[in-house]
């Protein structure tokens, strides 16, 4: 009877293990890249962008999963953007008066574009098909995006002037946005909506708010 006992006892205790094993405390995809082509939507009449608008953005997520596999999660993170827009809405005068146009057509100018450097509050809710053995799966996040404008650089150039503002106040300092990241292994699409018009109502053209609502596109990579 004794033996007995001794031996139900063990089992209890050698039990547990493979439960704690399988539920191993792996996180996944804790830092990012990603590089996009951005486009300008929600334009006035006869808007339109040149040349080629990219982004470039990084940054560090914290992986919270939520199911005992591991295989959902939450992630808030903290990042930084660089943004650029070419296009045809020419941006004068000063900072403090900033004077906006749509450049003619036929009329002749090197540059015009507008640039931001952001700081980004990202969230993602995840799935994916990762196990701790490998780090090659499936995965869709979807993500809100809260960005603060760190600073802002507009210029004009044509043949006779060179026009420079930083730091325009009528471009939103908040913006927000939702995103899709999704793909397997290394390689993931990116796409990126903005919620928050860039300019604020102050930006007109005759009298009606420019708006422009950002929209990016390209590949996210994450990291470990």
């Amino acid at each position: 009877m004794v033996q007995l006992a001794l031996f139900a006892q063990e089992q209890e205790l050698v039990l547990p293990y493979p439960m704690i094993q399988r539920d191993s405390l792996y996180r996944e995809d804790q830092f990012y890249i990603g590089m996009t082509y951005n486009l300008i939507g929600n334009s006035p009449t006869a808007f339109s962008q040149d040349k080629i608008s990219t982004g470039f953005f990084a940054g560090v997520l914290r992986d919270f999963p939520i199911n005992r596999d591991r295989t959902i999660a939450i992630a808030p993170g903290l990042g930084i953007s660089y943004q650029n827009y070419h296009q045809n809405l020419s941006i004068n005068g000063t900072a403090s008066q900033p004077i906006y146009s749509i450049i003619p057509s036929g009329t002749y100018y090197s540059k015009n574009k507008i640039e931001h450097y952001l700081l980004d509050l990202p969230i993602e809710f995840r799935w994916r098909t990762s196990t701790p053995e490998s780090h090659k799966f499936w995965r869709i996040y979807s993500g809100l995006k809260l960005s603060y404008l760190l600073a802002s650089r507009s210029q004009f150039t044509d043949g006779q002037s060179n026009v420079i503002i930083k730091n325009n106040p009528d471009f939103n300092k908040v913006q927000f946005g939702v995103y899709l990241a999704m793909g397997y292994n290394t390689w993931n699409f990116y796409g990126y909506y903005g919620l928050t018009p860039m300019l604020s109502k102050n930006a007109t053209i005759q009298d009606q708010p420019i708006g422009l609502r950002a929209i990016h596109l390209g590949l996210q990579f994450y990291i470990l």
